[in-house]
């Protein structure tokens, strides 16, 4: 994980969470007009908002604390996401198979999000792993 000139673009978990984040968007355009300021903005934001916070808890690995804390409020934001995707199963704006795939997408980012809370040590900048316990 720790390579000199890695990006958070490097990281597997953002790959993930990026493709999820853009299966979603397309997914939306299909929406109904009525969701657009509620169902789809809200979909959208949260799939993002994984991305974004990644991004945020690599570039603060220097800092336990802060890069659980962003690591942690990625999990959130993608629980999320899988709650939208429950209201858009339900509403019948995505076809069961769907709906399965990006769920089980969204699991598996929540896992390796998951690994990244539980073991910040492994993620953390090997020269300085500071920040409070």
């Amino acid at each position: 994980m720790n390579e000199p000139n890695q990006s958070f673009r490097d990281l597997t978990v953002y790959k993930k969470a990026f493709d999820l984040a853009m299966k979603i968007f397309e997914m939306t355009k299909t929406f109904p007009k009525e969701e657009r300021y509620s169902l789809t903005d809200q979909i959208r934001r949260s799939s993002r908002a994984v991305c974004s916070c990644v991004a945020e808890a690599y570039r603060k690995r220097s800092y336990k604390a802060y890069f659980v804390s962003k690591s942690s409020d990625a999990d959130m934001e993608n629980s999320e996401t899988q709650s939208w995707l429950d209201f858009s199963y339900a509403c019948n704006y995505v076809a069961d198979e769907m709906y399965k795939d990006l769920l089980a997408r969204s699991e598996e980012v929540g896992r390796m999000l998951n690994h990244m809370v539980e073991n910040p040590e492994k993620y953390l900048r090997r020269e300085k792993k500071v920040g409070m316990q």
